[in-house]
């Protein structure tokens, strides 16, 4: 079986309709695919009923924006929980909230600099969607300042340019106790991408274990090799499941459906330990 744990369609800041993601997991030769907006399940319904005509399978999933004390940004994959679980829907509304207002400062900041106006950026956003720097990369690409969404990314919009502005989000611990509790189960998002930004230490990995961790995304094209072999290691002390995935976001990123996969046996694990919701067959 090929199985991709982490795809984001246009509900959050993919460039496609979930069903189109599934239609593309299909064209991949995907058998098994995980839906991990944002901060949303706003997809899923959607997805499910592509998944049930393209004869992929789904993993319903989120993508939880976390930051440390520190102030260092974790991803945090959530699978199969219950999308309508107070304390995590309570936590997971603040948080994209804040990424609204957060990008209204950020577009403030650069209409002082360049031909960007609020509504620009809302014309690349779908009706619904957790808004956040990639619409505002997309409106830079769409005004001629730069040429994609990666340039955007390592110059105007990075965190160390003045147009960055912070944003609420949870602590990873307590992202992974409120998954727990929503029933589902959670997984470090590329814990070692370090071009993306700084990376966590060991103390927070084991704070994020204790909560209840249950795995690393591990076979990641931003996590690099040296990265790996670390995270392998920990894997294997504590016991924690390791997945492989493409990060997937259709033309707003290189990265192709597919191109690390998890292994069925892992899969069968997440299942077993999620009970929150199920997998859509």
């Amino acid at each position: 079986m090929r199985i991709d744990l982490h795809a984001h369609s246009n509900v959050s800041d993919g460039t496609q309709a979930p069903a189109d993601v599934m239609e593309s997991a299909a064209a991949a030769g995907l058998d098994v695919v995980a839906l991990t907006d944002h901060d949303s399940t706003a997809g899923w319904a959607e997805a499910a009923a592509a998944a049930r005509k393209t004869g992929v399978a789904l993993v319903p999933g989120m993508e939880i924006s976390c930051r440390t004390a520190e102030g260092i940004s974790v991803h945090l994959l959530s699978y199969l929980h219950d999308p309508a679980h107070p304390g995590l829907l309570e936590e997971i509304t603040k948080a994209k909230d804040a990424r609204h207002t957060r990008a209204q400062k950020m577009v403030t900041l650069l209409s002082e600099d360049y031909p960007l106006t609020w509504d620009d950026v809302i014309h690349h956003v779908a009706p619904g969607a957790t808004l956040g720097r990639p619409h505002i990369a997309d409106a830079l690409v769409a005004a001629g300042v730069v040429e994609d969404r990666t340039e955007a990314f390592s110059s105007i919009l990075t965190s160390r340019s003045r147009y960055w502005v912070q944003h609420y989000a949870p602590e990873p611990a307590v992202a992974v106790e409120l998954v727990r509790a929503a029933g589902g189960v959670p997984v470090f998002a590329h814990p070692v991408a370090s071009a993306r930004g700084r990376i966590v230490g060991e103390e927070t990995y084991r704070e994020m274990i204790d909560a209840g961790l249950a795995g690393l995304e591990i076979y990641h094209r931003d996590n690099p090799e040296e990265g790996r072999t670390f995270l392998r290691r920990l894997a294997e002390r504590y016991g924690l499941l390791v997945t492989g995935s493409s990060d997937y976001h259709g033309a707003g990123k290189p990265n192709l459906l597919g191109e690390n996969v998890t292994s069925s046996e892992v899969l069968a694990r997440i299942e077993e330990q999620g009970t929150g919701c199920s997998v859509v067959r």
